[in-house]
């Protein structure tokens, strides 16, 4: 079917409401129309993302049913309508109604649904999942992207996103779904009436808090300190505010000053260019705050709060330092493993998981306290997926995972990155180091004189539409035909071809297979400990480049990864 074709009957087809026909009858650009028209909205790995509007490349409330009854049909089939589904959702655009969308859904397919009452966190919901036993659960979220996007994340039992093969069946199932209106649905009074639809909030929220609140490990030095410690915090306008203030105010921190701008939920997102932590622009209001305050840190979480953004201040110059997400995750990984090493909880199996992006210091951590290290593909499913696994065979014990993009987990109440316990546990720490006359700034510096000065970066380039898509596959085909021998100053001295599951080394020309599963992804190893890697955005109409060094001092760091940097630009511009 053309895009045309699709184009009329949304906009005859009485099944799709008046405001949706009359909205698409008014189109006039007809670059507009196709982008809208010319495929179905991608079901991918982890469920739906996309820009809100009409259409069936579009976010909205057909899309959405389409989805929900294809992933209705599988959990049908693995007799999971008992256990029910979960669902939460963010403070986007039209988030609370495909959330309600997804639950009637749902319910018209005999299937209970537990529905959060108003906005929760993502990582919530993980642990909603595995605390009510449901077969799956579903978060209404686009994470940091813009406000004009809006995407449909699919959990299964263990409380991670779905994974191999699970993901790959609803995908089958929600593309065998060939009519919109042959979805069903049901109204609300009816589903609650016949004991489908539950809604949950405080109770899950107190045994979620409870769950963190145990994994404290210096509650004396919090005590101590917690008088001293400034916070600043912004939610940027998201789910974290009352969970976030909550587990801090319930261990003990009472000093902590939200950014009242950016307090209350707001799907425009309007006192940020885009609601993402790893974005320094949005810190601005956070940083005024700081200052006038003197805060010692700065958190501030994502629009679904599983990603954590911070700031430090620097003891010498009283400046507010940001930290990226692997400084964040390793200030961490080294906090947690020097104290549970001192008060003798390190289990002999411990293991640390990262992904193949994040920083290469996690792997010298790991040797530091002897414990083990598992590096997984880009996408905290797969650190979760390792939770999982670890507790079927018994042979690992989850101690920390983290990955690059600001989200880490500690304890193994969720199988999501969280930033509410990464709130918690980095609050902790600075009150510890605190104690010992340090910023969290000031550890981060010793933790670099301890194990190197790495240094990471990320480079992405945005290709939009049809013409971006088919762009993206063109930059990944030619860097297979092609691959580059030298990046600035460094040699490449091996490929990881996760497309072919193979790494092979150019001089050699010797082979090996990898044991991570297919991934369109290409891994370059330089000499020198240095790295990058190219892998498409599974989120966003985007190509990322990721590349690390690791040097004797910040300012050698600085220069050889500004280098690695525009040599890998230029190879990107060349190919785009």
């Amino acid at each position: 079917m053309t895009y045309k074709e699709r184009y009329r009957i949304w906009t005859e087809n009485t099944y799709f409401d008046r405001k949706t026909r009359e909205e698409l009858q008014n189109l006039q650009d007809e670059k507009e129309i196709e982008d809208r028209f010319y495929k179905e909205l991608d079901f991918g790995t982890g469920g739906l993302r996309g820009i809100i509007g009409s259409g069936t490349n579009r976010m909205n409330i057909y899309t959405v049913r389409k989805a929900t009854q294809g992933l209705a049909n599988f959990i049908i089939k693995e007799n999971g309508s008992a256990q029910g589904v979960a669902i939460a959702y963010d403070s986007r655009i039209m988030s609370k109604e495909f959330a309600e969308e997804t639950a009637l859904c749902l319910c018209a397919n005999e299937i209970k649904v537990y529905l959060f009452e108003s906005l929760r966190p993502a990582p919530e919901l993980s642990f909603a999942v595995r605390q009510l036993g449901c077969i799956a659960g579903v978060v209404i979220t686009a994470s940091h992207n813009p406000a004009e996007y809006n995407g449909y994340k699919v959990y299964w039992s263990d409380g991670a996103q779905i994974t191999s093969p699970k993901d790959k069946q609803i995908i089958r199932e929600v593309n065998a779904v060939s009519e919109y209106s042959s979805v069903k649905t049901i109204d609300k009074e009816s589903a609650i009436a016949e004991g489908l639809l539950i809604y949950i909030g405080d109770d899950i929220d107190t045994q979620y808090i409870r769950e963190l609140k145990q994994l404290i490990l210096n509650s004396e030095a919090i005590s101590e300190m917690a008088e001293q410690l400034k916070i600043v915090y912004t939610p940027l306008h998201g789910t974290g505010n009352l969970l976030v203030r909550r587990i801090l105010k319930e261990i003990g921190f009472h000093k902590v000053f939200v950014v009242q701008e950016q307090e209350l939920p707001d799907g425009n997102f309007s006192t940020v260019p885009y609601p993402n932590p790893e974005d320094h622009r949005a810190f601005e209001l956070a940083l005024e705050l700081a200052k006038e305050v003197d805060a010692d840190i700065i958190l501030a979480t994502d629009p679904d709060a599983d990603r954590l953004g911070v700031y430090a201040k620097d003891s010498e110059t009283n400046e507010y330092i940001p930290f990226t997400g692997n400084m964040s995750g390793l200030l961490i990984a080294e906090y947690q493993l020097a104290e549970k090493k001192k008060q003798g909880m390190l289990p002999a199996n411990g293991t640390l998981v990262k992904t193949i992006v994040s920083s290469d210091m996690a792997n010298e951590i790991a040797e530091e306290y002897k414990v083990h290290l598992i590096e997984v593909l880009t996408g905290f499913k797969y650190i979760g997926e390792q939770i999982k696994w670890f507790e079927e065979s018994g042979k690992y014990e989850y101690l920390f995972g983290y990955e690059e993009s600001y989200g880490c987990l500690l304890g193994t109440y969720a199988r999501d990155k969280d930033a509410v316990v990464a709130s918690m546990v980095l609050c902790e720490a600075a009150a510890y180091y605190q104690k010992q006359g340090m910023t969290l700034w000031d550890q981060m510096q010793n933790i670099y004189k301890k194990y190197g000065y790495y240094k990471e970066d990320l480079l992405s380039i945005t290709l939009k539409g049809i013409d971006g898509v088919e762009r993206i596959k063109e930059i990944l085909k030619n860097l297979r035909e092609m691959p580059p021998t030298k990046l600035a100053d460094y040699e490449v001295l091996a490929i990881r071809d996760y497309q072919q599951r193979v790494r092979y080394e150019l001089k050699t020309k010797c082979e090996e297979q990898l044991e991570l599963p297919q991934s369109n992804v290409l891994y370059y190893e330089l000499n020198n400990n240095a790295w990058c890697c190219v892998r498409p955005s599974g989120t966003e109409p985007k190509v990322k480049v990721y590349l690390g060094v690791k040097e004797k001092d910040i300012k050698q760091a600085d220069k050889k990864i500004q280098e690695l940097k525009e040599a890998l630009l230029s190879i990107m511009e060349q190919e785009d």
